[in-house]
């Protein structure tokens, strides 16, 4: 089969192979035929190294298919349904697990390093980026990392719910629990953002400010959700005409950058919330006074993955989609094919694209 193949960290291209094989299933396994896998920011941090993956790597982790193999102890799933790739699969036992919090379960993460699920040339193993590589015609995963969805919703919209709709929606249903009538400032308007402004929006937050330094994008942050949209050097003007000068209830980053962090902690209001959701690298460190964390009295949060259980998530994003309470289709900003990947990368760097979906016939 296909596959997208880094075979090194930091490299620009990717080889795009068709010798590729998948180690055999297990008997707690899948096998997903991908239907449509998304190009996302933190596939350019895996090949960049920001995000540490082992390789040779088949980058990808937001994706969708079509169930083809299961386990001989897989009675949740079989061949013929229609899933959504879970890139954090969770244990279901673990503390973490059972404490509410399956989004920070690593078990099957931390097994991903040492299991390489594909393999090149016949013995070569290749990994696949958080254990799934979603950027070839077929995948194995753990069954906790195939979730089932309506199949009336498209392979494009169903890979989407993948990852940055969960990621993006779910920081503001799940972490911040946004308040009806709320004010809300999100700085960053990739796919990710645009999620977290869908989900501000659908928990009837007021006002929205859609922060980035590409004017391009501002367009679709407001037909997205966003009440108002500027570049960061008006981000000032904005909060006064917006809150009084006061701040906004919520500041959300979403771009993976100290600085940005600081911007979110500035331009929040004395007791409001801070939630940082972009993935930024192990050495950029952020700092805030003793002092300024007690008694701003304001709140810092991590969302990873949305805070989401995909088992209920997943589902529930896509009846928002299907209820038209979230707009998919317009994230969209190209349909590639595999061997375009190198092209869709290059793109993404540039900053201009937001989601290239990459559709496997």
């Amino acid at each position: 089969m296909r596959a997208a193949i880094l075979t090194a960290v930091g490299n620009d291209k990717l080889e795009i192979r068709d010798d590729v094989t998948l180690a055999p299933l297990g008997p707690a396994d899948v096998r997903v035929r991908i239907k449509a896998t998304g190009v996302c920011h933190s596939d350019l941090s895996a090949m960049s190294g920001v995000l540490p993956q082992p390789v040779p790597l088949v980058p990808g982790h937001e994706g969708a298919g079509e169930v083809v193999e299961v386990g001989e102890h897989v009675d949740n799933l079989q061949p013929g349904d229609h899933v959504v790739i879970n890139w954090s699969p969770a244990c279901h036992a673990c503390d973490l697990c059972l404490g509410g919090q399956p989004y920070l379960c690593t078990k099957f993460m931390i097994e991903s390093f040492s299991n390489g699920r594909f393999r090149l040339g016949g013995d070569t193993t290749a990994f696949g980026m958080a254990g799934c590589g979603t950027w070839a015609e077929e995948i194995i995963v753990p069954w906790q990392g195939a979730i089932k969805i309506d199949p009336e919703v498209s392979w494009e919209a169903a890979a989407l719910i993948g990852c940055g709709i969960t990621t993006g929606v779910g920081a503001a249903i799940n972490t911040a629990k946004v308040r009806p009538g709320s004010t809300v400032a999100v700085i960053g308007c990739g796919g990710v953002g645009l999620s977290v402004i869908q989900g501000a929006r659908v928990s009837g937050a007021r006002t929205i400010l859609a922060v980035d330094p590409l004017a391009s994008k501002h367009e679709l942050a407001k037909k997205v959700g966003a009440t108002h949209a500027v570049t960061p050097d008006q981000v000032p003007d904005a909060i006064n005409e917006l809150t009084g000068g006061a701040g906004f209830d919520y500041g959300f980053e979403v771009v993976g950058k100290a600085a940005t962090v600081q911007t979110a902690w500035q331009i929040t209001r004395r007791g409001g919330d801070v939630i940082v959701v972009g993935a930024g690298a192990m050495d950029d460190m952020w700092s805030v006074s003793a002092f300024s964390l007690l008694f701003e009295g304001k709140h810092l949060h991590s969302s990873l993955y949305g805070e989401s259980d995909v088992r209920h998530d997943f589902p529930y994003f896509a009846k928002l989609y299907q209820a038209g309470k979230l707009d998919l289709d317009s994230m969209i900003s190209a349909r590639i094919r595999l061997t375009d990947l190198n092209d869709a990368v290059a793109a993404l760097r540039g900053g201009e694209v937001l989601r290239q979906i990459v559709v496997i016939d």
